[in-house]
């Protein structure tokens, strides 16, 4: 009698956090440690935006196109994002336009499942950075971590990565949009910015990057993740 060998499914490790936190650098460091396929989920709502304001049709971010925005979130494929180009700040308000429009929200959730399931370039495993990994993308994730820091940390962080990148910044409007952010994105209806039950907490107000690595590090291995 034949039997039909049944693969287990590629672990996957969620990172899910406030912005400024850590959690990209500790996600793509993890990532390279590991041999697992990266995704930075956050950069999909970024380049549908980008991909919609390219063609000339919704300039102004309340004006975005949206059967545009469906199309162009069905047919994105992850591999040929350019990160240079989503970085700005109208590409991140459009973003929050787009991220609003339910049927782009199910396609890129969609797509985040399917790399989550099938890891490209036969990595044996996927790490997905964002908001909602382990609580609506990935609830089954084999190791969940949530990254936070104190609020003025993270401005502060915000504000030297600005000026490392050649942009003006004032700290006490970053330090407010990051409260109002921090706010919407904990208050907002659908896939609210909250931990999931089970997951490590990892605060970073006061640790540097190695320090942050290292205790994420621990927690997988915890996690009989052998391949950590």
């Amino acid at each position: 009698m034949n039997q039909t060998l049944i693969r287990p499914a590629p672990p996957v490790i969620a990172v899910d956090g406030t912005a400024a936190s850590g959690k990209g650098t500790l996600a793509k460091r993890l990532a390279s440690q590991l041999g697992y396929a990266y995704l930075d989920t956050g950069l999909l709502y970024r380049a549908v935006a980008f991909l919609v304001l390219s063609t000339g049709k919704g300039k102004k971010t309340g004006e975005i196109d949206e059967e545009l925005a469906i199309s162009a979130a069905k047919g994105l494929e992850p591999a040929k994002i350019d990160e240079n180009n989503l970085r700005t700040d109208d590409i991140a308000q459009a973003a929050s336009v787009v991220a609003a429009i339910p049927a782009v929200r199910q396609a890129l959730i969609d797509l985040q499942r399917r790399f989550a399931d099938t890891p490209p370039g036969g990595a044996p495993g996927t790490v997905l950075d964002g908001r909602d990994i382990g609580t609506v993308i990935c609830p089954d994730a084999d190791a969940k971590i949530f990254v936070d820091a104190d609020v003025e940390i993270r401005a502060a962080r915000r504000v030297k990565e600005l000026q490392e990148r050649g942009v003006a910044a004032i700290p006490a409007r970053v330090l407010q949009e990051m409260r109002e952010r921090d706010e919407r994105d904990r208050s907002r209806s659908v896939a609210p910015l909250v931990p999931a039950d089970d997951a490590f907490i990892l605060d970073t107000t006061e640790m540097d990057a190695d320090a942050a690595y290292a205790a994420a590090l621990n927690y997988i291995n915890s996690r009989n993740m052998s391949e950590a």
